[in-house]
């Protein structure tokens, strides 16, 4: 099939097969409302280029009076936590992230299956080179085992540097989730929160102003109110964070961070010769001078105007950075992807959902799909590449509301790469996957024999006929039992997955034996990052 009529990277998607789009979510989904993604300001992830080194310390004395006063500098130490939320229905099964039966992801499935999959039977991993024995359509330079055509992992390629590759792993769950709506509780960011991720400036940060930050819901029994996500998909949205008020403006960073000190130092001795006469005298002066400490603080790490810019962070923009300064300048959702990965990867927000709309792309031809998926693989590659260059590990989850089929029907085109056309929504194709960046080493999968192992990193499997097996795991059939596989996982990377049932205690994954099963990988930190 020669796709005619193509449809633009940014162009809305129009289906004579849905109803007109009503709701947020709905347009979202078939891409009419585009991220607007701006770029954040800054780099105060450059300050965290080295996390020991991030910024000047304050004087001995206020710097000594900072942890009394509760003022994090850090975030918690977790392992910073990613969401890109697929808005639509995206394929992510088979031409992306291979699936297949009870044995893992090389357990192969049908000629038939992969069809559905969008793979015509000349391209399926199952046939072999029969020069090299071995087959052309299976990458495995990410752990995961991906289509050697995937346009995620072309993405991916395209922003990870090929040394970086190495150090990651990640694992593939099968699991029905319905189509076409933001309903789905797909967003585990409450639960990473409850688990002990948290940032210096921000709990949470989300791209989109919903509960969960994201597209898709976060499960309602998660839910913490006072730790709603921030919205963050532009510059100004960071940049407002914080004030840091005229005087740095007035005198240089270094000059108004000594006045304010003084300041704070003048009114401690103040405050210690004045009484009151109120009953809570020393919270109220215990207030005022944590305060005047947090106001030097501030001066301190946030006074250099470019501290959380971005597009002034080298390692993110420019002629060493991921993203050229045309590619930065021309394309908001790189704008949006960049301002959350150094919020995030640097510790300043605990964790962060890119929401990327207009993957409902069954528009009777391949391109459309294939172009979006290359775009979003970029934004993935570049997360993993900055977590390398900033050196703290990273746990990227991607997810979808739904998934697509295809007929079998071929496209072609230049975009279309000859693959299988997408012609409707299948929840039952549906997956989700993780991706787990390490500096230390490849994230190493559970299990003592490659066939053990195989089982971990697919977490459920696919009928032959490339249906999610619903039986397979408690998360094959309910995304509020797959967010908490992922968030699962989470704890299992800081090896505190044994808490899991103390912190959710009516969790639905079951017995430790069997959460054990539903567990990737060994820790790559002890409760912390060092």
């Amino acid at each position: 099939m020669k796709n005619k009529n193509s449809i633009g990277l940014n162009d809305p998607l129009y289906h004579t097969c849905h109803a007109k789009p009503v709701t947020r979510r709905d347009f979202i989904a078939q891409g009419f409302m585009a991220g607007m993604g701006t770029a954040l300001s800054g780099s105060v992830l450059s300050l965290f280029a080295n996390p020991g080194q991030a910024h000047a310390a304050l004087s001995s004395d206020l710097e000594a009076l900072k942890s009394s006063c509760g003022i994090a500098t850090q975030g918690a130490g977790k392992i910073p936590f990613i969401v890109f939320d697929l808005a639509g229905g995206a394929n992510i099964s088979g031409s992306n992230v291979l699936v297949g039966g009870r044995g893992g992801q090389l357990d192969f499935l049908s000629t038939s299956g992969y069809s559905k999959l969008g793979l015509p039977g000349d391209t399926i991993p199952s046939i072999a080179n029969p020069d090299t024995g071995m087959s052309d359509f299976i990458n495995t330079e990410l752990g995961l085992a991906f289509h050697s055509d995937s346009a995620f992992l072309r993405g991916i390629q395209d922003k990870l540097n090929l040394t970086n590759r190495a150090n990651v792993n990640g694992a593939v769950i099968p699991a029905r989730s319905e189509n076409d709506t933001g309903n789905n509780p797909h967003n585990p960011m409450y639960g990473i929160n409850k688990v002990g991720s948290d940032g210096s400036l921000l709990t949470l940060i989300g791209s989109r102003n919903s509960d969960s930050g994201g597209n898709s819901m976060a499960p309602a029994a998660m839910i913490d109110t006072s730790k709603r996500p921030t919205k963050v998909d532009r510059p100004s949205d960071v940049t407002g964070l914080v004030d840091t008020g005229d005087l740095v403006g007035l005198l240089s960073q270094q000059d108004s961070v000594a006045v304010m000190e003084s300041i704070q130092r003048i009114s401690a001795m103040k405050l210690g010769k004045v009484n009151t006469q109120i009953t809570t005298d020393d919270v109220l002066k215990d207030l005022v001078n944590c305060g005047y400490v947090k106001s030097a603080d501030i001066a301190d790490r946030f006074g250099d105007p470019s501290s959380l810019n971005p597009e002034l962070d080298a390692d993110i923009v420019g002629e060493s950075g991921i993203f050229s300064q045309e590619e930065f300048d021309g394309e908001s959702e790189f704008r949006k992807t960049a301002s959350t990965m150094k919020l995030v990867i640097n510790g300043f927000a605990g964790a962060g959902t890119i929401t990327m709309g207009g993957f409902d792309y069954h528009t009777g031809d391949r391109a459309t799909g294939e172009v979006r998926d290359l775009r979003a693989g970029r934004c993935m590659g570049a997360c993993l590449e900055y977590a390398a260059r900033v050196g703290v590990p990273l746990m990227m989850y991607v997810c979808s509301d739904g998934s697509v089929a295809s007929n079998g029907m071929i496209d072609d085109s230049v975009n279309g790469r000859g693959k299988g056309v997408w012609t409707g929504d299948n929840s039952s194709t549906a997956s989700s996957f993780f991706l787990v960046y390490n500096p230390n080493g490849t994230p190493q999968l559970i299990g003592a024999t490659p066939d053990t192992q195989a089982q971990h990193q697919q977490i459920g499997y696919m009928r032959n006929d490339a249906s999610v097996e619903t039986a397979a795991t408690p998360a094959a059939n309910n995304v509020n039992l797959l967010v908490e596989t992922v968030i699962l996982n989470y704890m299992a990377l800081h090896g505190e997955q044994g808490n899991f049932g103390s912190l959710f205690p009516q969790n639905g994954l079951g017995n430790a034996v069997l959460m054990d099963s539903l567990t990737a990988f060994e820790p790559i930190v002890n409760g912390v990052i060092a």
